[in-house]
């Protein structure tokens, strides 16, 4: 089991969700972005390298929100949820498929992950 971080990035009103990539496990499904946290770091480092990695932008981090553990036939992680909001950069996707900014009362309308998913209500 490892530690995947996940930035529930607010603005205004709206959510930031991305779709994965076509090419890794449960593809196409939407998301709030993040990853894995490496070796010496923290969650807060992790969360901020893995954001500019995937989306180019910075992010503030306000507080933890939850955390969820998810396993299936090929992942077994601990998935920690921190609200966020945008900081500074445009988007630019480097590994997702595309993004949509989502009003809460819409985002169970989406095929969020199974973690992500469980999650919408604390918002």
């Amino acid at each position: 089991m490892f530690d995947v971080v996940a930035a529930v990035i607010k603005k205004k009103d709206k959510f930031l969700i991305a779709q994965r990539n076509r090419h890794k496990h449960l593809a196409f499904k939407w998301e709030f972005p993040g990853g894995k946290v490496e070796t010496n770091e923290t969650h807060s480092e992790a969360l901020k390298r893995e954001i500019k990695e995937e989306l180019n932008i910075s992010i503030n981090i306000l507080n933890k929100i939850s955390e969820q553990k998810y396993i299936d036939k090929e992942i077994n992680i601990i998935l920690h949820y921190y609200l966020c909001t945008p900081f500074e950069g445009e988007i630019n996707l480097t590994e997702h498929e595309n993004y949509l900014w989502i009003n809460k009362k819409k985002l169970k309308e989406y095929d969020l992950t199974e973690g992500d998913n469980k999650i919408i209500n604390l918002l």
